[in-house]
């Protein structure tokens, strides 16, 4: 499901129109990335929650060159499913 579908889904589950979904789910992503950037995790209940984690450095290869590199270390957006949601997946 791509965004154009994921909003056609909202507009017709909430009865609301296109462009009102629209600015629903941009106002959800941006509310999500908002909290995510401040350190904070986001929890849905029944659906999951979304966190931010630290990975550290580490050493790699490059696969064109088979030479050893150094992978800096970076925070990455982590989401862990819900009881409701993997319940509902199996």
């Amino acid at each position: 499901m791509n965004k154009a579908e994921l909003i056609s889904a909202i507009a017709a589950e909430a009865d609301f129109s296109k462009v009102d979904a629209k600015k629903a789910l941009e106002a959800v992503v941006k509310s999500v990335s908002d909290a995510l950037v401040g350190g904070d995790k986001v929890s849905l209940v029944g659906f999951g929650t979304f966190s931010v984690s630290a990975r550290a450095a580490r050493s790699g290869i490059n696969p064109a060159t088979k030479q050893a590199i150094q992978i800096a270390a970076k925070k990455v957006a982590k989401f862990k499913a819900g009881a409701k949601l993997s319940a509902a997946i199996n």
